[in-house]
């Protein structure tokens, strides 16, 4: 079978890997085989796409060519809506089976969008157990969470040292880290001396934390570590952590480490989603999930967007974790009640694989 699976972000890429090993017997391509990295491909703002349009085309061009060339068996996309989903209408149109992984967003915003998903596709794999309901019978499956999965047989570890630790995740893009790290790292100055770890994505991730530090006159050492990759590991060691919006968060609650959840965006991209943003109150996986159940009392993962982002309320709400071990016994308990929703007991990779092969 020849498969076309295409992932444009990191987080898409670690569950592409994990389908490759299983479809091992299968030819199969992505972007990456077409010339495309998955750093060049994950941007995010209208004013970034905007900057690099005539990229984008390019990239949509060339593997629509692909398409009609190679002639794949099927077409599975994983997440990144805005690319994938017009390659697979295209494929659909030619007769090629699709599949895609992760439903968009569409409990958030734009559920119109929900009959044109259902054109486009052949199936529809979910992460979330509240998403299957939103399309016509049959069309979508809740398949679990791949990470719940990964973190199912993880415990949580004691860090090497004395003191506590913090886990700092400022997001892989360029753009997330230089708006978000100097303020995650002016909330450090605010609690009492801890060791403060940043885990870049990547190495593009890399560079942009150490030329945000140069920017900011701030040294490594001195409790401040970056080093690349290990979030995970660090997610399981650390006392708390303070990590921007998306996949990342849901890392955190899963491996039960008390999470301020933070972001901020330009002022444009802002004042559009609030005005779009209609069928969810908050922005975090987690606390999405929490929501979506019906559950009461305060969210389980903070959050601080926007004008609420300041150093000040960053410190504040980590302080009392890193003070108080009833409160942070409290944050733990609050995020295993939702994290245990996503856990089917089996495979989602084999599920999705079951999807691949049998559309």
């Amino acid at each position: 079978m020849k498969i076309l699976l295409l992932a444009g972000e990191e987080s898409g890429l670690i569950y592409a890997r994990r389908l490759k090993e299983l479809l091992a017997g299968d030819e199969v391509r992505g972007f990456g085989d077409y010339g495309f990295k998955t750093a060049d491909l994950a941007v995010m703002g209208f004013a970034a796409v905007v900057r690099r349009l005539k990229y984008f085309i390019g990239v949509k061009r060339t593997m629509e060519r692909a398409i009609d060339e190679w002639r794949p068996d099927v077409l599975c996309t994983i997440d990144y809506p805005g690319m994938n989903l017009k390659l697979a209408a295209y494929a659909k149109e030619r007769g090629v089976r699709t599949v895609h992984v992760v439903c968009p967003q569409v409990w958030a915003w734009k559920a119109g969008r929900i009959p044109k998903i259902e054109a486009s596709l052949d199936r529809l794999c979910c992460f979330f157990p509240f998403e299957p309901s939103l399309f016509k019978p049959g069309f979508a499956d809740f398949v679990g969470h791949p990470l719940a999965e990964q973190f199912r047989s993880l415990g949580r570890t004691a860090h090497e040292g004395s003191g506590k630790l913090v886990a700092i995740l400022p997001g892989s893009r360029i753009g997330e880290i230089e708006r978000i790290l100097p303020t995650m790292l002016e909330a450090l100055k605010l609690l009492p001396p801890v060791k403060a770890v940043v885990p870049a994505a990547n190495e593009k991730a890399l560079e942009a934390v150490r030329a945000t530090l140069r920017h900011l006159g701030r040294r490594e050492g001195d409790g401040l570590t970056v080093r690349l990759g290990g979030a995970r590991e660090l997610l399981l060691q650390a006392d708390c952590a303070v990590v921007a919006s998306g996949t990342a968060t849901l890392e955190a609650a899963l491996a039960g480490c008390p999470t301020a959840l933070v972001y901020k965006v330009d002022a444009f991209l802002a004042w559009f989603a609030r005005r779009v943003i209609k069928g969810v109150k908050h922005i975090g996986l987690a606390n999405i999930i929490w929501e979506k159940s019906g559950a009461d009392g305060p969210e389980p993962m903070p959050e601080l967007i926007q004008e609420d982002f300041t150093a000040e309320r960053v410190a504040g709400t980590i302080g009392p974790w890193l003070s108080d071990p009833a409160a942070r016994k409290a944050a733990t308990a609050a995020l295993e009640a939702v994290v245990k929703r996503l856990d089917t007991g089996g495979s989602s990779i084999a599920r999705i694989v079951a999807a691949i092969r049998n559309t």
